[in-house]
């Protein structure tokens, strides 16, 4: 695997890290905040919420990255190693073309959300925290294409095993 690609790498399973820190932490301290001393801060609540998204497209990106999606391989396990690869292509083709549409719509949204102006908490612009959607599915309609070149590639060289 090539340099700059084990630094992306390093960079979504730093921010994953980073996340699910961060939310653990404020978490806790909204818990002692409100029980112990009667008060918190009003903007912790969305921002878990909108860390959740977040951390829950970054862990799709390391799943796809991994290939530890959610899959059901009764029928494969049945298949030759050439209709198993023409299998996973398939596959793999109608998750990128998911993806690559739920990506596109997620855009658009965030070019709504961006044109309306609309603020999420703390004056943050609620675009920016939703930018994570189309950026998510974006990276993981590539990684599926990447993956259908790459099958296409070695079913032509017959070294499907």
């Amino acid at each position: 695997m090539c340099r700059p690609i084990r630094f992306l790498h390093r960079i979504e399973d730093g921010l994953l890290v980073f996340i699910l820190l961060s939310m653990v932490f404020l978490a806790f301290g909204q818990i002692v905040l409100r029980n112990i001393f009667d008060t918190g801060f009003i903007w912790i609540d969305p921002l878990l919420r909108v860390l959740v998204l977040w951390i829950g497209l970054l862990g799709a990106l390391v799943a796809t990255r991994e290939n530890k999606q959610i899959s059901i391989d009764v029928l494969t396990r049945l298949l030759t190693p050439r209709q198993k690869a023409i299998s996973q292509i398939i596959t793999r083709l109608f998750a990128a073309s998911v993806s690559g549409l739920i990506a596109w719509h997620a855009l658009w949204f965030v070019i709504d959300e961006w044109g309306m102006g609309d603020q999420a908490f703390a004056n943050i612009p609620a675009w920016l925290l939703e930018a994570v959607i189309p950026l998510g599915f974006g990276v993981i309609a590539l990684r599926y294409l990447c993956e259908v070149v790459s099958g296409i590639y070695w079913l032509i060289r017959g070294e499907v095993t």
